[in-house]
C-alpha cells in the first residue's frame, strides 16, 4: 500500500514520492485503497447478509483483517486568509494608517493573504521536506562545495522579490508607513515561508547598512540588487559574524584577518563557524585589518566591516570552502554552514576599526525581523489551536465549550496581542526615523525598545507555541501535523541575534549611553498613553496597575543607582522584562481606549495588566540583586563540581 502524507494546506488526488532523502509524513491521504479479500458469509441458502450485519461480522474479525480505510476520529484545523482572519492586525491598521494608504495596503494584504494560502504555504512545506544538501566533490574528484537547495526554496526567493518584501521598505511609497507595510507582509509571510524569512532578515539588514553609509558608488549596484523586485536581479545577503569561539562576543571572538591588496581591495582569511543562509549571493562580515608590520588590533576597535560576493561572475566560490552544513534542531529548510575564507576578495565598507558601529544597523533590523518571526509563530499556533477547538469533540462536547480549554487559549491570545502591539510600535518608530520624521525622544525610545522587544517576544514565542502544541493533545506531538516544525523553528528565536542575557545587558548600555534620558522618555511616553484611557471606566483597573508598576520601576531605578554595577547586571533580565510588560500594557490600554474598541480589546488590556508588571521591583525586595546573592547563585549552580569547588 502506498499512501500520500500531506500537510493540512495541501490535498491531491495523486501522490508522488518526495525528491529528497528525508521524508517527513503529513496528514494521511490514501491514494490507492489496500486490496482486501471480502469476507463472505451466508445466512441460509442464497440469502444475502444485510449491510449492518455484515459490518458487525467484519468488526468481529478484527484484528485479523482490516477495514477499507483507517481514519482518526478528529478533524484537522483549517484556516483561511491570514490577513482577513486577524482582527487585531486589521483594527491596528485602520486606527493608524491614513485613509488613502489604508485603502491600498488593505487591498495588497488581502491579495497577499490569498496568495499565501494557495501558493506560498505549499512551497514552504516543500522546503521542509527538501532541506539543503551539501555536495563537496563532483564525480571526478573535483572540489565543488555545492550547496544544493530545492526548487521551492528558489521559488521563495523569486516570490520575495515579486512581493517587494525588501523593496517595500526602501521605495518609501507610503513615506513613514512603508516600513510598517513591509513588516506586516513579513508577519503574514513568516510562518509560511519555509524558513526563507531568515535570509530576508539579513538581506534587509545589509540594505540598511549600505543605505546608512549613504549608498557609496561602489555599493550602488549591490543595493539595487538587494532591494530589487525583479526575481532575476534580486540578491540575498548573509551576515557572517560568529567564529570558532562562538557567541555574541565578537570583539574577542573574531579571528578573521583582512590583507590589503595593491588594487585597494582586501583578501579575507579565517573561519566562520555559523553562517546562516550560506547560499546567499553576498554577505557582510567582520575582520581585523593587518597593518604594515603584519599585526592586528584586538578588541572591538580592531574590527572593520567588509562586503563580499559569495561567487564570481562564473559562478565559482570566491576563495571560500564549505566545511559542512550544520545539523540543527530546527530551521532545517535553510543552509547553515561552516566556511573557510581562504583569500576571499572583499571591499572595506566601514571606517577602519569601526566595523561594530557600522554593522549595528544590520543588527537592529535583524532583531526586528526576529520579533516578526516570534509574533507570527504565536499567531499561527493560536489560529490553528482555535480552529481545532471548534472541531475536536472530547467528553461529549467541543473543546471550545470547555471553559478551562478556552481560558488557556485566551491567555495565549493576550500574550500574542501584547507582543504584536510591541512589534508594531518599534516598526512605527523605525518608519519615522527612516524618513527623518522622528524626534530625539522617538530615536531614544527605538534604541531601547528593539532589544527589549526582541528578548521578550523570543521568550514569549517559545512558551506560547509549546502551550499551543499541548492544546492538540497527542496530535500536537506528531510530525504528521506539521506542528513540531513550528515549535522547533520558534525555539531558536531566543538565541538568534543575541540571547536574552546579552540583550538585557544591551538594554543597560542604552541607559548608560543616554545618561538616563531614555528612561525619562520611557516614563513620559507610557504616561501619555495611559492618559488617553482616563475616561474609559472599564480600563481604570488596568491603568491603575500600570501606574503602580511605573512607580515601582521608578523606585527601583533610583535605589539601584546607588548600589553599583553588580546590582544592575543581576537585575538586567528582570529589568528588561519589566520594561516590556509595562510598555506592552500601555499599548494594549491605548488600543482598547479607541472609540470603536471591542470588548475583546478591553479584556486583553485588563488581563495583561493583571500579571506582575514590575518583576524587577519584587526581586529587589527579595535582595536578589546583591553581591552576596551572586555568590549564593554560584554555589547553587556549581555545588559538587570539582572544577569549581573552591568557590563554595
Amino acid at each position: 500500500m502506498f499512501t500520500c502524507r500531506l500537510p493540512w494546506w495541501r490535498s491531491s488526488a495523486t501522490c508522488k514520492p518526495w525528491q529528497s532523502g528525508r521524508f517527513l509524513p503529513r496528514v494521511w491521504e490514501t491514494c490507492q485503497p489496500p486490496s482486501r479479500k471480502a469476507i463472505s458469509t451466508t445466512v441460509g441458502q442464497g440469502q444475502q447478509v444485510g449491510t449492518q450485519e455484515k459490518q458487525v461480522l467484519e468488526d468481529r474479525e478484527m484484528p485479523l483483517t482490516r477495514r477499507e480505510t483507517e481514519t482518526l476520529f478528529q478533524e484537522q484545523p483549517q484556516t483561511g486568509n491570514q490577513y482577513l482572519e486577524d482582527a487585531l492586525l486589521r483594527s491596528y491598521l485602520k486606527t493608524h494608517l491614513p485613509p488613502k494608504v489604508l485603502e491600498e495596503v488593505n487591498q495588497d494584504l488581502e491579495r497577499f493573504g490569498n496568495h499565501l494560502l494557495t501558493k506560498i504555504k505549499p512551497l514552504g512545506w516543500e522546503c521542509e521536506l527538501n532541506p539543503p544538501v551539501f555536495r563537496q566533490y563532483d564525480a571526478w574528484g573535483q572540489r565543488v562545495d555545492h550547496i544544493i537547495t530545492c526548487l521551492a526554496w528558489r521559488r521563495m526567493k523569486e516570490i520575495a522579490a515579486e512581493e517587494g518584501l525588501i523593496a517595500e521598505a526602501y521605495e518609501r511609497r507610503y513615506s513613514n508607513w512603508s516600513r510598517l507595510h513591509q513588516a506586516v507582509k513579513l508577519y503574514l509571510f513568516s510562518s509560511s515561508s519555509g524558513g526563507f524569512n531568515c535570509p530576508l532578515a539579513m538581506t534587509d539588514g545589509a540594505a540598511k547598512v549600505i543605505e546608512s553609509l549613504g549608498i557609496p558608488g561602489s555599493l550602488k549596484n549591490a543595493f539595487d540588487h538587494l532591494t530589487s523586485r525583479d526575481p532575476k536581479k534580486f540578491w540575498t545577503s548573509g551576515q557572517w559574524m560568529t567564529e570558532r569561539r562562538g557567541g555574541s562576543d565578537v570583539a574577542n571572538g573574531t579571528e578573521t584577518v583582512a590583507r590589503k591588496q595593491p588594487d585597494g581591495t582586501y583578501r579575507l582569511y579565517g573561519f566562520k563557524w555559523f553562517t546562516s543562509a550560506a547560499d546567499s549571493d553576498v554577505t557582510l562580515t567582520l575582520a581585523r585589518v593587518v597593518d604594515a608590520e603584519g599585526q592586528v588590533k584586538q578588541g572591538s576597535s580592531g574590527l572593520s566591516l567588509f562586503f563580499l560576493k559569495v561567487r564570481d561572475e562564473e559562478g565559482k566560490l570566491n576563495s571560500i570552502q564549505v566545511q559542512r552544513l550544520k545539523d540543527k534542531l530546527g530551521t532545517r529548510q535553510m543552509a547553515t554552514a561552516e566556511l573557510w575564507l581562504d583569500g576571499a576578495k572583499a571591499e572595506l565598507i566601514s571606517a577602519e576599526g569601526r566595523g561594530v558601529a557600522a554593522i549595528s544597523n544590520m543588527l537592529n533590523i535583524t532583531r526586528i525581523h526576529n520579533v516578526i518571526g516570534a509574533v507570527a509563530s504565536m499567531r499561527r499556533m493560536i489560529s490553528l489551536s482555535r480552529e481545532y477547538a471548534r472541531r475536536r469533540v472530547a467528553f461529549g462536547k467541543l473543546l471550545k465549550d470547555h471553559p478551562l480549554h478556552v481560558q488557556t487559549i485566551a491567555r495565549m491570545e493576550v500574550q500574542t496581542r501584547g507582543a504584536f502591539l510591541l512589534l508594531m510600535e518599534i516598526v512605527r518608530l523605525l518608519g519615522l526615523v527612516e524618513t527623518n520624521m522622528a524626534s530625539e525622544q522617538d530615536q531614544l525610545l527605538l534604541r531601547l525598545l528593539i532589544p527589549v522587544a526582541k528578548l521578550y517576544t523570543g521568550k514569549q514565542a517559545s512558551a506560547v507555541v509549546i502551550e499551543a502544541m499541548e492544546s492538540f493533545g497527542g496530535q500536537g506531538y506528531m510530525e504528521d501535523t506539521g506542528l513540531p516544525v513550528i515549535v522547533r523553528d520558534t525555539l531558536v528565536l531566543s538565541i538568534w541575534e543575541g540571547t536574552t542575557n546579552i540583550l538585557s545587558l544591551d538594554v543597560l548600555r542604552s541607559l548608560t549611553k543616554s545618561q538616563g534620558q531614555v528612561m525619562a522618555v520611557f516614563f513620559s511616553t507610557v504616561q501619555k498613553k495611559l492618559e488617553l484611557a482616563s475616561s474609559t471606566v472599564k480600563l481604570e483597573p488596568a491603568v491603575k496597575q500600570t501606574q503602580d508598576a511605573i512607580s515601582s520601576l521608578a523606585q527601583f531605578t533610583q535605589a539601584a543607582g546607588s548600589k553599583g554595577a553588580v546590582t544592575m547586571e543581576l537585575a538586567a533580565r528582570d529589568f528588561s522584562y519589566t520594561l516590556a510588560r509595562i510598555y506592552a500594557g500601555a499599548l494594549l490600554i491605548e488600543h482598547a481606549a479607541r472609540p470603536d474598541a471591542s470588548s475583546t480589546d478591553i479584556s486583553a488590556a485588563r488581563r495583561w495588566c493583571n500579571q506582575e508588571l514590575c518583576p524587577v521591583a519584587t526581586e529587589l525586595g527579595n535582595s536578589s540583586y546583591e553581591a552576596e546573592e551572586a555568590l549564593t547563585d554560584s554555589a547553587l549552580v556549581y555545588e559538587g563540581s570539582p572544577a569549581c569547588s573552591s568557590c563554595l
